[in-house]
């Protein structure tokens, strides 16, 4: 095995980066129950769709959700003997190891969760509650030593609020222990419950190296508003949406009133989460983060395909579009910017957002609904602008011509059926910037 290079926060304190300085563009799946459902033979089929898609991340829990303490894996084993976090089952390890070691061959990091949140929360979840600070601490040292010398994310929490000093206390503990027993080698952050922040209760943490939050499953949350506010909290710390609306799911949890997400409402998330200030982004599909499969019975909230289906839902490859946007052009030097925009701004539904290079040399602007949009292109460097359309449900670019900085300009999207939101990429004209 060889050891990847680390993760830091960049110079900045606004994006991930590898230790040679190169961006790292967060683009995760959403895989709770990758280690406790899937067999090898499932595992490696997920994870080389995933890594074949552009997906840098997997996000999965250590400690299931779905009853992981007492039903077992596929090879019959649990996680822990005697509901005992300090005395770990290596069976049920050896099989964790197989599938993050498998996930670094293919050249995925592991967004780890040690637990998820009902071991020490059991608001909302079926518990027991085994955590106290003692066995965390020592739970989470023995993690961190294990993997080590993994591609390796850790985020604690899982789906649960503070409520108490003993459940940040707990939260506290296993974060020390990660460190402890993996000497700082791992980046960390903490999963909150829906429409909640890391920020909230860890903002000021030392070991809390960027905020993660669960905007939830409804449609058109105002999202924007809430990174813009982690972006600005001090000290400076990356923000992400680590939980948006997953594809397939029931729209804010009522398939019967508001029927059940597709890739559009999922784009929308996307685009208006990274060009608002995040470092990356973590996609989801209802069915894949339970592996939903006839053998579990009907599921969680109505999933509509098992797990193998899922993983040909079109959001999931139209994510790796984004990313590969994102990477075409500058990377540590992207910021939010709204005033690009000059036209004016409707309903949250069809909510415009604009990031760009501040340096002038690109900018970049999302438009939901097919919309004109007023762009100042002032802030663009250069005397002329090179514009273009970039279809996110394609990732293929349309040249539209070049345009003098000197004055703004009125942008109207192609129309064309089932194609309602569009990318306007505007480049200082002297830039050879790729085109897809």
């Amino acid at each position: 095995m060889t050891t990847p290079q680390r993760l830091q926060i960049s110079e900045n304190r606004r994006f991930l980066s590898y230790e040679d300085g190169a961006p790292f563009f967060y683009l995760a799946d959403t895989a709770w129950e990758l280690f406790h459902r899937l067999n090898r033979e499932e595992a490696d089929h997920y994870l080389r769709d995933r890594a074949a898609k552009g997906f840098t991340v997997i996000q999965a829990v250590v400690l299931a959700e779905l009853d992981g303490l007492h039903t077992p894996n596929p090879y019959g084993d649990c996680p822990l003997h005697n509901d005992d976090p300090t005395r770990p089952n290596e069976a049920y390890f050896a099989h964790v190891d197989w599938i993050v070691e498998r996930a670094g061959e293919l050249g995925l990091w592991m967004g780890m969760l040690p637990t998820w949140g009902d071991k020490w929360n059991r608001k909302w979840g079926v518990g027991p509650e085994i955590f106290t600070p003692e066995n965390a601490r020592v739970y989470g040292e023995w993690l961190g030593r294990r993997y080590r010398d993994h591609a390796m994310i850790w985020i604690v929490g899982g789906d649960r609020p503070i409520e108490n000093e003993t459940h940040r206390a707990i939260t506290a503990a296993m974060a020390q222990g990660l460190t402890q027993g993996d000497g700082g080698a791992h980046l960390k952050t903490f999963h909150p419950n829906g429409q909640r922040t890391s920020a909230e209760w860890f903002h000021d943490a030392p070991w809390l190296d960027f905020n993660m939050q669960q905007n939830g499953h409804g449609a058109n949350t105002q999202v924007w508003n809430r990174i813009e506010r982690e972006y600005h909290r001090a000290p400076t710390k990356p923000v992400l949406d680590g939980e948006p609306l997953y594809e397939d799911h029931p729209i804010g949890f009522n398939a019967a009133k508001n029927g059940y997400s597709d890739a559009y409402e999922i784009r929308k998330f996307a685009y208006w989460d990274v060009f608002s200030g995040a470092f990356g982004h973590t996609y989801g599909d209802h069915s894949i983060w339970q592996m939903h499969a006839p053998q579990h019975g009907e599921g969680v909230n109505g999933p509509i395909s098992t797990w193998r289906e899922a993983l040909h839902a079109p959001g999931a490859a139209q994510m790796g579009h984004l990313r590969a946007l994102i990477e075409s052009r500058p990377f540590l030097t992207r910021i939010p910017d709204q005033t690009l925009i000059l036209s004016q701004q409707s309903d949250a539904a069809h909510y415009i957002a604009a990031t760009r290079d501040q340096n002038g040399g690109y900018a970049l602007i999302y438009i939901p609904d097919g919309a004109a949009v007023t762009v100042d292109l002032g802030k663009i460097a250069g005397q002329c602008a090179s514009a273009s359309w970039f279809d996110p449900r394609s990732g293929k670019t349309e040249k539209i011509g070049e345009f003098p900085t000197s004055q703004a300009h009125q942008f109207t999207p192609p129309a064309r059926q089932e194609a309602r939101d569009w990318v306007l990429v505007l480049d200082d004209a002297t830039r050879d910037f790729s085109l897809f």
